[in-house]
């Protein structure tokens, strides 16, 4: 795995760990694609997670193209994006995944 995918992977983690801790009730799955995308013929990494009981999903990508930002994107299982945004890879913080499930899982 890139070093990138890893320190973002780390910190969805975290996030995802301390979200869960929050909130028993509402589950997660968090899914990295360090292959998947590649085989399909995209430059990219991903991080997703997934919030199966409310049909919703954040996806992160890192295109090997920007390497200083990472897409992240808002949406649902069937693929369809709500809404997206890119940010800069080395300001994304556990707070800010943290923020990002939180008001997304939960309302």
């Amino acid at each position: 795995m890139k070093e990138s995918l890893t320190q973002l992977s780390d910190i969805v983690a975290t996030a995802n760990d301390l979200f869960y801790d929050r909130n028993k009730k509402v589950d997660t799955l968090m899914g990295i694609m360090d292959k998947t995308l590649r085989k399909q013929g995209m430059n990219a990494d991903a991080i997703t997670i997934d919030c199966i009981t409310m049909d919703k999903k954040i996806v992160l990508v890192l295109h090997d193209s920007k390497p200083d930002t990472v897409d992240i994107a808002f949406g649902d299982k069937a693929g369809v994006v709500h809404s997206s945004a890119e940010h800069v890879l080395k300001d994304v913080s556990v707070k800010q995944i943290l923020a990002m499930m939180e008001i997304n899982f939960l309302n």
